[in-house]
């Protein structure tokens, strides 16, 4: 597979970002983030394979876990926060049990209640990728979003503004 950055110069700004459409402003912002998020789930996929040998909704999972309490959460909570079905939900749990990176637990009370949390080898991991799956994610988005867009979402990711090759 080629390089992305290889060239990224040639790459022409994302339409929507362009503004000059028939679009409202909220849906061509829309448009912007479903573009962004595109380019960083592709180039997200192959870097969690790598780092963390889980597939990249499993990766979903265990960020939603990563930033939630230390207790975890409730599956039907995952589920609804991911929008996926409770059963595929379900195998993707039984996936990182498996491989050691969550724990499940019937919560008490409750006979029907799962409540899911992160391992200390799932922290270590995520710990350990940080840097290059930040960078992963900040590259994407400065090679598909305008200059308008790209200093907006700066003020939600701070580090993209020190990124290599920001505008």
């Amino acid at each position: 597979m080629a390089d992305p950055e290889e060239n990224a110069g040639d790459l022409p700004e994302c339409p929507s970002a362009q503004g000059d459409g028939l679009l409202p402003g909220e849906l061509r912002a829309w448009m912007v983030m479903r573009a962004a998020m595109g380019a960083v789930e592709q180039e997200l996929r192959s870097v969690v394979k790598d780092r963390l040998d889980v597939s990249h909704d499993e990766f979903l999972i265990l960020c939603l876990l990563a930033e939630s309490p230390p207790e975890g959460l409730r599956m039907t909570r995952v589920a609804e926060l991911l929008g996926r079905p409770k059963t595929r939900l379900t195998y993707q749990i039984a996936c990182l049990q498996h491989a050691g990176l969550v724990t499940r637990k019937s919560v008490c009370g409750d006979r029907r209640g799962i409540e899911v949390a992160l391992t200390d080898k799932a922290r270590t991991l995520l710990e350990e990728a940080s840097a290059t799956l930040a960078s992963t994610v900040t590259g994407a988005l400065s090679r598909v979003m305008g200059p308008d867009q790209h200093e907006a979402m700066c003020g939600l990711l701070p580090r993209l503004a020190e990124e290599p090759g920001a505008r």
